[in-house]
């Protein structure tokens, strides 16, 4: 008699960010007639822990803090042990720092099929960075992009074959996120409209462009706010910069919250506009929810958002076309409610979770079939 195939899904954490979020809803997710899902993560708890392990999912904690120290060591023989104890026949890491770890002691470990991800653009990371992931590329069985635009890069700028890339995007579950009632904080009684946003404050996620084009357009509606979601690097300077710009009345900074969809819900209008993206969780978690959005041209963001279709682009760090776009969906009340009704269609239909799921499995079958892989038998009693 078979039992289904272990696999062990690897990320930093089970914290916020997409790319742990992604890992917790596959490993959640995954048909467990045909697989035994595991994960693995460096830094242990985060609001993801609970729904993992209610869904009977074992979660390894990895004591690795640097890959300078011995603390690599350590966590290579744990990782090592946990794959013999368990079986283990496919490895997926999710992340660069994951892809980096696991390859190599995966493939140290003979495990059969190895995964990789590759979810932003290289050049994002650092020189030694960009070497080690040319090392993971050589040792995966497939690298996991989740937009053309990154797998497109990846053939260009690395020489990586097309074969080798496997394209499947991020997907929302419309259970969780959908239209519906959203918070209602003091300080956003008597808004007429809100214009919002939810991310880690980092410096390519250019929320200071956001501040700056809200700015331009203020003065259309006194009832319009700002309601920015998240923590980060540059918290500071983006307050600051709220300050200089006179709109500490207008603007607001909630920290992280783990009930994204329903301040989501609260936007009228979502902006997306980083300077690098490839498919992100946050502007479809806004579709989905039913928020006129507005993306940035980069990415893979414009395979997601159809300019006037079911949502409004602009050319990247173009503070003036933001500005437009801003004042467009203020100003057309019919048309951001075509938008914001086209976007549930949109995200619901094709990037739900259920399809991202579907695609992952479809991958891990194929590889595991191709190198011949059968389930391990049930241990004797």
């Amino acid at each position: 008699m078979l039992r289904k195939w272990p696999v062990l899904l690897m990320v930093r954490s089970l914290d916020y960010g997409g790319c742990e979020r992604d890992a917790s809803k596959i490993a959640i997710g995954l048909d467990r007639e045909l697989f035994e899902p595991h994960i693995a993560v460096f830094f242990e708890g985060g609001f993801r822990t609970r729904e993992v392990e209610s869904a009977g999912v074992p979660i390894l904690g990895l004591p690795v803090r640097s890959f300078l120290n011995s603390s690599v060591i350590r966590g290579a023989r744990r990782l090592h042990a946990y794959f013999r104890r368990h079986q283990i026949q496919l490895v997926h890491a999710f992340d660069v720092p994951l892809d980096i770890f696991g390859a190599p002691v995966a493939r140290f470990s003979r495990v059969p099929v190895v995964i990789t991800s590759q979810l932003s653009f290289r050049n994002m990371y650092s020189a030694r960075e960009r070497i080690a992931l040319r090392l993971t590329d050589w040792l995966s069985d497939r690298v996991v992009v989740n937009s053309r635009a990154v797998g497109d890069s990846l053939e260009r700028d690395t020489g990586l074959s097309a074969g080798k890339i496997y394209l499947c995007y991020n997907g929302v579950n419309p259970r969780d996120f959908s239209p519906g009632q959203g918070v209602h904080p003091s300080f956003l009684q008597g808004a007429s409209l809100v214009v919002g946003s939810v991310c880690v404050m980092r410096p390519e996620k250019r929320m200071d462009l956001l501040i700056e084009s809200f700015a331009q357009i203020r003065q259309i509606d006194s009832g319009l706010r700002l309601l920015l979601v998240g923590e980060g690097s540059e918290l500071p300077r983006l307050m600051a910069l709220r300050s200089r710009l006179g709109l500490e009345d207008v603007c607001h900074f909630e920290p992280a919250r783990p009930d994204v969809a329903a301040w989501m819900r609260s936007m009228d209008i979502y902006v997306n506009c980083s300077s690098s993206e490839s498919f992100p969780n946050g502007l479809l978690e806004a579709m989905a929810c039913g928020c006129c959005v507005i993306g940035a041209k980069v990415g893979g963001i414009p395979e997601l958002v159809t300019h006037l279709e079911d949502g409004l682009v602009f050319d990247s760090e173009n503070a003036g076309q933001l500005a437009e776009m801003l004042r467009l969906a203020v100003s057309s009340p019919t048309l951001r409610q075509t938008l914001r009704h086209k976007a549930v269609i949109t995200a619901h239909q094709r990037f739900s979770m259920q399809a991202t799921i579907q695609r992952t499995e479809a991958l891990y079958q194929t590889l595991l079939e191709q190198r011949g892989v059968v389930a391990p038998p049930l241990p004797a009693c």
